[in-house]
């Protein structure tokens, strides 16, 4: 049994939460008559906590697997499992709602939208539930006291730093207090020291909510901080950088 097996038959025997679990993901395209394997056989367990770090290469596979673990995409083949149910198969709008309650997104570019506030971009996740306003503006402005940027919650992202637009970006993917957040390239835009405080800050949050972050990344010295690194070549996952 290979180690990413191992490490999905172990989580059966854990008093920690599960909170994701890919059981024998594939995912392939066809291209020009020829079938592109993406992913191949990929197993994996995240449980309520973990700060798990992704390496590899462009194009082999990281950003296909975080999609499909978020519910972005459905796999070819295997399922994914969250908080024990099988949503890679549910119809488009119940995983879009079941995604949204459990599972935040971090991306390389912030995707803020340029005509709202930091507190408005924060909150629109919520808004989009049916949250009521004033209930939103709370939440909001409590995360953006917890990222730092109390401060700053009338600014719009063309009058933040880019070491600023990424705080509220990791606020907005906190404020529905999801079980998980999954994160592509979270610092890959930004300056070596911008770079370290976000960072220190992702992971002081997972200390602190107890929330789960699957971060794929370029950075070595970032992933290894980690509490499990793993790495994607041609499309399957080992352990370890």
């Amino acid at each position: 049994m290979s180690e990413v097996m191992n490490d999905v038959a172990s989580s059966e025997n854990t008093d920690q939460v599960l909170v994701i679990q890919a059981l024998n993901v594939s995912k392939s395209f066809e291209d020009a008559g020829a079938v592109i394997d993406v992913l191949r056989g990929i197993n994996l367990s995240i449980h309520q906590a973990d700060f798990i770090s992704i390496l590899g290469a462009s194009g082999s596979g990281k950003t296909t697997l975080l999609h499909i673990l978020g519910g972005l995409d459905t796999p070819t083949g295997g399922k994914v499992k969250l908080k024990g149910h099988d949503y890679s198969t549910l119809k488009s709008d119940v995983r879009s709602k079941w995604r949204g309650q459990h599972i935040g997104f971090i991306y390389q570019l912030h995707h803020l939208l340029p005509e709202f506030t930091a507190m408005e971009n924060v909150g629109m996740p919520l808004l989009l539930q049916g949250i009521p306003s004033t209930e939103v503006k709370d939440k909001a402005r409590q995360l953006l006291v917890e990222v730092g940027l109390a401060a700053r919650e009338k600014h719009r992202p063309s009058e933040l730093s880019g070491g600023e637009r990424q705080r509220v970006a990791i606020a907005r993917a906190l404020v529905t207090q999801p079980s998980c957040v999954l994160a592509d390239e979270p610092t890959g835009n930004l300056d070596e020291e911008t770079a370290m405080k976000t960072q220190e800050l992702m992971f002081r949050l997972n200390e602190e909510k107890g929330v789960s972050f699957v971060v794929v990344t370029h950075d070595k010295g970032f992933a290894s901080k980690a509490k499990r690194v793993y790495t994607m070549h041609s499309g399957q996952l080992t352990i370890g950088g």
